[in-house]
């Protein structure tokens, strides 16, 4: 029986009321419009995004290959170990200044 009763005020509440006389200027306006393209750009590149990254991993991963292929392309049968060894101790040695080997 309440929610009659408050349904029925809220109806005719609604009802009685007159016309409001007011002014909304046009900075209101442009304000809404600003919110809402800044709203509605940031879904836009939040979706994009989302839909591009598995299409920017199987780009990464085709270089990756393809840059493996030409590396190996480019190396000789006439490599000796001791090329390649003196090449991993010359890696070794060489200063980096990468964060995973600094103290």
């Amino acid at each position: 029986m309440r929610k009659i009763y408050i349904a029925f005020l809220t109806v005719s509440a609604l009802l009685l009321t007159g016309t409001a006389v007011a002014y909304v200027g046009p900075g209101a306006g442009i304000s809404v419009l600003g919110a809402l393209w800044g709203l509605i750009i940031g879904v836009v590149m939040a979706v994009g995004i989302i839909l591009f990254w598995p299409i920017r991993m199987m780009i990464r991963k085709l270089k990756a290959n393809k840059d493996g292929q030409t590396t190996a392309a480019n190396t000789t049968a006439s490599e000796t170990d001791e090329d390649q060894d003196t090449r991993g101790e010359q890696a070794a040695t060489s200063p980096t200044s990468s964060p995973s080997q600094m103290p």
